[in-house]
């Protein structure tokens, strides 16, 4: 394959990957970094190092357009992002200390969860969620548009919620997810935040997330500039379509999509890494 073929290759899966990050919350890395490792041999520290990068992009691309929407909640995102910060330099850390089939394997244990809540988990009902004492006490609770009207939900179990985000940081640091399935599941199920709220509230997040791990990947030398480039690049440019999109969907597709699709990558990055083929 030629650098030409290569380069337009990784754009259309970037773009792709962009538009279901958008939709999803995953921030485009989950799908970015199987694909590189998997079908074309990329080192999975340099997919990670290309990932992190397209996370920024994501978020610059989608977060703005939530926010105007009037989905995103920066009060939840600014407060969580304090425990995925501290989480992302941590996970950062330990890249250069564990191997690639170890990473490997942790990445596909941990979209597997991801797909099996997303799939099977219950979900709420429905039903409006009050604040908890601490979620008052933080004013965490907003609104958000259900149609032509905005629905007011509540914020529940904020310690749990934190500490499921230092870990969310910590997977972002360490294999360049944007730790999207992490965070929307923290929100969505601990924190008892509509879905699309969580989605939404996940991209405007995990940009911060991911320039606080991206300096250590450069200081160990796994963002290339030929890897890194056409990801940034199509994930910016599906994010902006997928962020359109989002607005229409349903959230129950949006689940199966999400479930479908890291449950396809868990396996394949679980069985590679345990043979040894990454």
């Amino acid at each position: 394959m030629t650098a030409l073929e290569f380069t337009l290759v990784v754009w259309i899966i970037s773009a792709l990957a962009g538009f279901l990050g958008a939709l999803t919350g995953l921030g485009g890395g989950v799908v970015v970094v199987p694909v590189l490792t998997l079908l074309l041999g990329v080192n999975i520290k340099y997919a990670i190092g290309a990932s992190l990068v397209s996370v920024i992009a994501t978020s610059s691309g989608a977060a703005a357009a939530f926010v105007r929407e009037g989905f995103s909640n920066i009060r939840i995102g600014m407060f969580l992002e304090i425990a995925t910060t501290l989480g992302a330099v941590f996970g950062a850390f330990l890249t250069g200390r564990i191997g690639t089939q170890a990473i490997a394997i942790i990445f596909g244990l941990v979209l597997a969860q991801s797909a099996w809540q997303s799939l099977f988990a219950k979900t709420g009902g429905g039903e409006r969620i009050q604040s908890d004492n601490l979620g008052k006490r933080l004013r965490l609770g907003g609104n958000y548009p259900v149609g032509e009207q905005h629905e007011e939900y509540g914020v529940r179990n904020v310690p749990a919620g934190f500490a499921i985000m230092f870990g969310a940081g910590a997977l972002s640091g360490l294999l360049g997810i944007g730790s999207g399935a992490v965070k929307v599941i923290a929100m969505d199920r601990a924190m008892k935040i509509p879905f699309k709220v969580s989605t939404t509230t996940s991209n405007f997040m995990i940009g911060v997330t991911a320039a606080a791990s991206a300096g250590m990947y450069v200081k160990y030398g796994y963002i290339h500039p030929r890897v890194a480039m056409p990801v940034m690049l199509g994930v910016l440019g599906g994010s902006l379509l997928g962020a359109k999109a989002l607005v229409q969907a349903r959230v129950r597709t949006l689940k199966v999509v999400f479930g479908i699709v890291i449950l396809v990558m868990a396996v394949e990055m679980i069985v590679n890494g345990t043979l040894g083929k990454i």
